[in-house]
């Protein structure tokens, strides 16, 4: 029996010893660029990888003069839900965006020389945004002051000029802190030189930090936004999709088509800029096109929306704009959305008019294509009516030809076409070409 004591005496002894030596786990995020729905989805993995390692206690560096309000607030909701300590570290500026991101935090830290406010809303061209937006913001700065026990009226402050402070900030001026005026007035904890300052101030010697990189996934998906990618992808996507109806069968024009579709929205869908409206614009666009092509002979009201809606949405996806809002979406990125797909659609064009034929004729296409020919010198026939020549005979059209349609000739109905005009139902009719499985016919004038 003394020996069972000794024993456990001796486990809870190690296991003191080594819960003594456990380290704190901190892991650091690193936002330095404007607030978009990169950062928004590198703040979300950064989390999520948090939770997985089970770290004790999260740095987010800041430095960013602000960018989207509602990326921001989704970034804002994401620290405010988070179930354990995230401290800030304003390495230089938080200004807007980064103001909300830093107030929601457990607590505030700052470089010398740092500055955190100036959070008025205000669009690409710096005006300053309208007052609903305003509005919004001066809520959520509040709320989130009030959650984490700072000044709400300072934190309205940062979006209102309206709002008279005293000496703090007068009627007229956004207010803006410095580190020192940050300190004085409990937005910040401390001034510090690094992250181990924060760590030893917060009474944390024994700690491991873990620097949080995105993978080589989403470095991958990031490799996909880039401008030029995207409008190589949309290159790939109509040439595949003409050269599939060029040659019908062969099938890898097509899967080509549908991988660069795939390739286009998924990393625009996983980063917040594409959004379900926007492809399911495309599917329709495309549905439409093809109603247009193989359904409604001709070029009309189905082919025209087919095209605004599939070139459109190719230009959507790539704009952070709230179901038509562009207030937040600025004109260079307007011109690079519209540029790039118009520049894969001209290369498109360019590849289907000079690189068509020689894709066609090379060596690897022949691997994969028929290229056999059924010459009548073989006894191949293309005429569908072998018995006796219908050429000459007249009819009725059974029903409008637009351009092709139904005739009837000695009452048999018979598949038929024109030579692109439009004939109405009921006009006599005379055959002028019987080869195929259509007549081809012309009216009687």
């Amino acid at each position: 029996m003394r020996k069972l004591f000794s024993l456990l005496g001796l486990l809870f002894t190690l296991t003191l010893i080594g819960q003594e030596n456990e380290k704190s786990l901190v892991l650091h995020l690193k936002i330095s660029d404007v607030i978009d729905p990169r950062t928004n989805r590198y703040s979300e993995l950064g989390l999520e990888k948090a939770k997985e390692l089970d770290a004790d206690y999260v740095i987010l560096e800041l430095d960013t003069y602000g960018g989207a309000l509602n990326d921001a607030d989704d970034i804002r909701t994401r620290i405010l839900n988070f179930d354990r300590p995230i401290y800030t570290f304003i390495n230089k500026d938080a200004a807007s965006a980064g103001a909300l991101i830093s107030i929601a935090c457990d607590s505030i830290y700052m470089a010398p020389g740092s500055s955190i406010g100036a959070a008025t809303v205000v669009t690409q061209d710096g005006a300053a945004a309208p007052d609903k937006y305003q509005s919004y913001m001066r809520s959520i700065m509040r709320s989130t002051a009030e959650a984490k026990g700072r000044n709400p009226r300072m934190a309205e402050a940062m979006v209102d000029e309206d709002i008279d402070l005293d000496s703090i900030a007068t009627e007229g001026k956004i207010l803006t802190l410095s580190t020192s005026e940050a300190i004085k007035y409990g937005f910040c904890e401390a001034e510090v030189s690094g992250i181990e300052e924060i760590m030893k101030r917060s009474g944390v010697d024994d700690y491991e930090i873990t620097e949080f990189k995105l993978g080589a996934t989403e470095k991958i998906i990031s490799l996909f936004l880039n401008p030029f990618v995207s409008g190589i992808l949309i290159l790939i996507i109509v040439g595949g999709i003409y050269f599939e109806l060029q040659t019908p069968g062969v099938g890898f024009p097509i899967l080509a088509s549908i991988i660069a579709i795939i390739l286009y929205f998924v990393p625009n869908y996983l980063n917040g800029l594409a959004e379900n409206w926007e492809i399911l614009m495309f599917v329709v666009g495309i549905i439409l096109i093809a109603l247009e092509v193989f359904v409604i002979p001709g070029f009309g009201v189905a082919g025209v929306l087919g095209l605004i809606c599939t070139i459109g949405s190719l230009v959507l996806v790539m704009l952070n704009n709230d179901m038509f809002d562009f207030s937040f979406v600025g004109g260079d990125q307007l011109f690079i959305s519209f540029a790039t797909v118009i520049a894969g659609l001209l290369g498109a064009i360019i590849v289907m008019f000079f690189g068509g034929a020689r894709l066609l004729n090379s060596n690897v296409f022949k691997r994969i294509a028929l290229q056999d020919v059924q010459d009548t010198e073989q006894g191949y026939t293309s005429t569908f009516y072998k018995e006796k020549s219908m050429i000459g005979l007249k009819g009725k059209t059974y029903t409008r030809l637009r351009p092709s349609g139904k005739i009837e000739v000695d009452g048999v109905i018979f598949d038929a076409f024109t030579r692109g005009n439009f004939i109405d139902e009921g006009v006599e009719i005379e055959i002028i070409s019987d080869e195929g499985t259509s007549l081809k016919v012309k009216e009687v004038k």
